[in-house]
């Protein structure tokens, strides 16, 4: 019986091990979560930004964009440039239609479209990204929305806290653990 209890607990700290190395696991973002999402949005619903805020990135995570590189690119900016639509002056510039960018720090980034008047007809990006160690259980999402770089800002229309999935996996774990 004790031999029983033994592997109970073992295979329970095995999966509570296996739950918290997958907090710390770096993603790939699909922009906008579709290939063609780089694109100028129909409408402040398609925006890029409303998709940025529903999802959490983390240092050491990706953006990646998929578009025909010989129409569009992806210019990284400031927050200045991003407001003005200015693309004269990049942090960085990706031309090839299938762009990579990691993460490497917290706080926000500011990307634009190249493309002549794409950036002022609404084809831009903010993503704010968080440090592990701020990552919570509860979870608000940071990514602001364009509304605060040029007005005041809105409250978000869906719930605004939010279970981790690999967090209910440890709970399961936990309890598993104490019932064996």
């Amino acid at each position: 019986m004790a031999g029983l209890s033994r592997a109970g607990s073992t295979s329970s700290l095995v999966i509570l091990f296996l739950c918290f190395f997958s907090f710390s696991e770096a993603k790939d973002y699909l922009v906008g979560g579709k290939p063609d999402a780089w694109t100028v949005p129909s409408s402040q619903a398609d925006s890029l930004n409303q998709w940025a805020q529903s999802s959490r990135f983390l240092v050491g995570d990706s953006l990646v964009w998929k578009f025909d590189g010989e129409k569009d690119s992806v210019l990284q900016v400031t927050k200045k440039d991003y407001v003005n639509c200015n693309t004269s002056s990049p942090i960085e510039e990706y031309k090839d239609g299938n762009t990579k960018v990691k993460l490497e720090q917290s706080g926000p980034y500011y990307f634009i479209s190249g493309a002549e008047g794409h950036c002022a007809k609404g084809q831009k990006l903010i993503v704010v990204v968080i440090s592990n160690k701020h990552r919570g259980i509860h979870s608000i999402s940071p990514a602001p929305s364009p509304a605060e770089v040029e007005g005041p800002a809105v409250a978000p229309s869906s719930g605004a806290t939010s279970f981790n999935g690999g967090f209910m996996v440890a709970v399961g774990a936990l309890v598993g653990f104490v019932l064996v």
